[in-house]
């Protein structure tokens, strides 16, 4: 009796055994079948996220550019002497939302090129805030100051006048400010036939250089003389081309450029080219960014895609 019961007992250990067995044998294959099928759905599903979250970035961006957008029209609406400046700062914002609208897929960089951009035209947008309301301050200090006054009608009358011219001074010598004003950007893409007449295209291996153009606003308070501005210009992987130089200015800043191009100022409206040769750059599909500085300050901006 002893015997079978021990015997019963073996039976029962072995049959456990070959239990777990086969469920840890099952279990394995089961493992390493999900890996296999696993891992490019991973990858893929990354790769999703990525283009997802960069979309999602860009989204934002966009829609802080628009509530900027709408912040520098209240601004202008305030009718000071800064109109003049809001109005350049809001044509910035309007060029930096067609650039982004149209780049479909921005990497990484692009994202946050974009966002230091969109930094620097809300801190500039903060900065005209405050002077308008130090202006604002003022002219209501110096009301204030008149109506104070407790003396007879005419040399209140005298003082108030006073007042007044020193006012439109102000306002006219902020109006009148000598830092020049930009506009018309504009990029083309020229080949040269051996003739050496030039011909505008569209087609990245025809193209032989790019030519940038912009026109410089009359200012007669303006300094005269040689001017010199600043281009970049920017391939599809955020690369700067041409000479890609470092300049520096007096207040810690800094510039990588692609070319030069100067003009001599006086006082009137003016038209200023500059061109980028592929002497040592061979153009690619895609689109390029070219962007417009007098020395730090970024003045406008431009594209042109390759087909």
């Amino acid at each position: 009796m002893k015997k079978q019961n021990k015997n019963n007992w073996f039976k029962v250990l072995l049959a456990i055994f070959l239990v777990f067995g086969l469920g840890s044998t099952l279990f394995i294959l089961s493992k390493e079948s999900y890996d296999v099928v696993e891992r490019p759905i991973k990858r893929r599903s990354d790769e999703a996220l990525r283009l997802s979250l960069e979309a999602l970035a860009q989204k934002n961006i966009l829609d802080s550019l628009n509530t900027l957008k709408l912040a520098y029209d209240v601004a202008i609406l305030e009718k000071t002497a800064l109109s003049q400046e809001l109005e350049l700062e809001k044509i910035k914002v309007e060029n930096l939302i067609e650039i982004i609208k149209i780049s479909r897929n921005p990497s990484t960089l692009q994202i946050e090129v974009y966002r230091k951009q969109l930094s620097d035209l809300k801190t500039s947008l903060e900065s005209k805030i405050v002077e308008i309301s130090n202006l604002k301050s003022q002219n209501k200090n110096l009301l204030t100051e008149i109506e104070s006054q407790n003396v007879v009608m005419y040399k209140q009358k005298a003082e108030n006048d006073t007042l007044i011219s020193k006012q439109k001074k102000l306002e006219s010598i902020l109006k009148d400010a000598s830092r020049l004003s930009l506009n018309g950007f504009k990029v083309i893409a020229l080949r040269e036939k051996k003739s050496g007449k030039e011909l505008e295209t569209d087609k990245a291996k025809n193209t032989d250089k790019l030519k940038v153009s912009f026109s410089v606003n009359g200012n007669s308070a303006a300094k005269t003389g040689k001017r010199v501005f600043y281009v970049q210009v920017l391939d599809q992987k955020n690369k700067v081309l041409g000479e890609n130089k470092l300049v520096e200015f007096d207040n810690d800043k800094a510039l990588v450029y692609s070319f030069i191009v100067a003009v001599d100022f006086q006082g009137k409206p003016a038209n200023v080219y500059g061109v980028l040769n592929s002497y040592d750059y061979e153009f690619q599909k895609g689109t390029y960014f070219v962007n417009f500085f007098d020395k730090q300050e970024i003045m406008g901006s431009s594209s042109i895609t390759l087909e």
